[in-house]
């Protein structure tokens, strides 16, 4: 079970700021493949030019390991930095 947590444009397109996923995923890419799946366009367009929170950790590499990870934030480009 992971929590997804959806910022801005993200939260509009999902219509959730977070959600509880049971999930086999094991890397970002796939979790994102999924939730774009469950939500479709046009969370899919967001999702592609986002950057992910994981624990402290900032990414966009879709490799990166969501193994034993809580929750996971979507993080939209934000206007304004």
């Amino acid at each position: 079970m992971i929590t997804v947590g959806y910022y801005a444009a993200a939260e509009d397109a999902a219509g959730t700021a977070r959600e509880r996923l049971l999930t086999d995923a094991i890397t970002l890419g796939e979790l994102a493949r999924e939730v774009c799946e469950r939500h479709g366009e046009p969370l899919a367009s967001i999702v592609t030019v986002s950057s992910f929170l994981i624990g402290e950790e900032t990414t966009r590499d879709p490799h990166a390991s969501i193994d034993g990870v809580s929750a996971v934030d979507v993080l939209p480009p934000f206007a304004g930095g």
